[in-house]
């Protein structure tokens, strides 16, 4: 997959593509239904399969001191695009100058003189252009205007409703991640590399390994059963864990991350890129009496884990 940046300098290579466009957070089962619809289009054409997105978010470019709630960040958001067959991947610097453009500007300037773009696939509410004054039906006059065909996809519901980011940050924010998972179509999964701690797991025989969540919407804190990928280092490989987010409330304040115990687990994974999927939440973080209760609570929740794991 290639990643342009750029709409102002795009390679002839990386022209005629057909693209759906969107933010795509946390690529789920709505978004994959839209870049189907893409890839039907390219497959018929012979295109590229596209997909235009936007970094930063425009909603953390309006809102930079709002609360974190993107469910996964640009680099494993790339690698889920990529593993689903995308080609090119046009992730757009959202800045003043591109958030000032009206939604015909953007569509003459952006979708077709800058990428040239044969065909697009928007979600029926899509909103575009600035101060999202642009609506689907909009983008499909447009695409008669300046020469590339536009589809609108309908949006998609599950069991529990509309399929949407704001319905699986709910999920994770109420410590239902099987639920979240229903709707993204795979475990909701936190990214990153692991970084030092304070080796308290260590001292207690579990030792975890640290990452950060910042940026990223928190789900429930608590233990949950966890599927963990490392997915790089001699340690390359699947395993079964649990693993803790939150703040540790033992230890005093602490900021936010996740602490994961991989089972049966012998090695330094310290700068190795993990990939952790949350299975199912095992109870809150609490304040135990003695470090000796806590040891026992996660005996308990291991076991716990284990056993839903097995099953899963």
């Amino acid at each position: 997959m290639r990643i342009i940046r750029d709409h102002t300098f795009v390679a002839p290579q990386d022209r005629g593509a057909s693209a759906a466009i969107g933010n795509f957070d946390g690529v789920h089962l709505g978004h994959l239904s839209v870049i189907d619809l893409a890839r039907q289009v390219a497959d018929r054409t012979g295109a590229p399969l596209g997909v235009v997105t936007f970094e930063p978010h425009p909603r953390e470019f309006f809102a930079p001191d709002a609360p974190p709630f993107r469910l996964m960040g640009r680099t494993a958001r790339a690698h889920r695009l990529e593993k689903i067959g995308v080609q090119r991947l046009y992730q757009l610097n959202f800045n003043a100058a591109l958030s000032s453009l009206t939604a015909r500007e953007f569509a003459r300037d952006v979708l077709s003189d800058g990428l040239g773009l044969t065909h697009v696939v928007v979600g029926a509410d899509f909103r575009f252009g600035k101060g999202r004054d642009g609506c689907a039906q909009d983008l499909e006059g447009f695409g008669a205007e300046f020469g590339f065909g536009v589809t609108l996809a309908p949006l998609l519901s599950g069991d529990n409703g509309q399929v949407s980011s704001t319905a699986i940050r709910t999920a994770l924010s109420e410590g239902r991640p099987r639920d979240a998972a229903a709707m993204l179509g795979h475990w909701h999964r936190i990214d990153g590399e692991v970084v030092g701690g304070e080796q308290r797991g260590r001292e207690l025989g579990y030792p975890t390994a640290n990452m950060s969540i910042e940026g990223l919407h928190p789900p429930r804190f608590g233990v949950y059963a966890v599927l963990i990928d490392v997915l790089d280092g001699p340690h390359a490989g699947s395993y079964h864990g649990a693993a803790s987010i939150g703040v540790r409330p033992m230890f005093g304040k602490n900021r936010p991350n996740l602490e994961t115990y991989l089972f049966d687990f012998s090695g330094d994974l310290y700068g190795a890129q993990l990939s952790v999927g949350l299975v199912d939440h095992l109870r809150d973080e609490e304040t135990f009496d003695s470090l000796d209760a806590l040891t026992a609570q996660m005996a308990e929740d291991c076991a716990r884990a284990r056993a839903i794991l097995a099953a899963t």
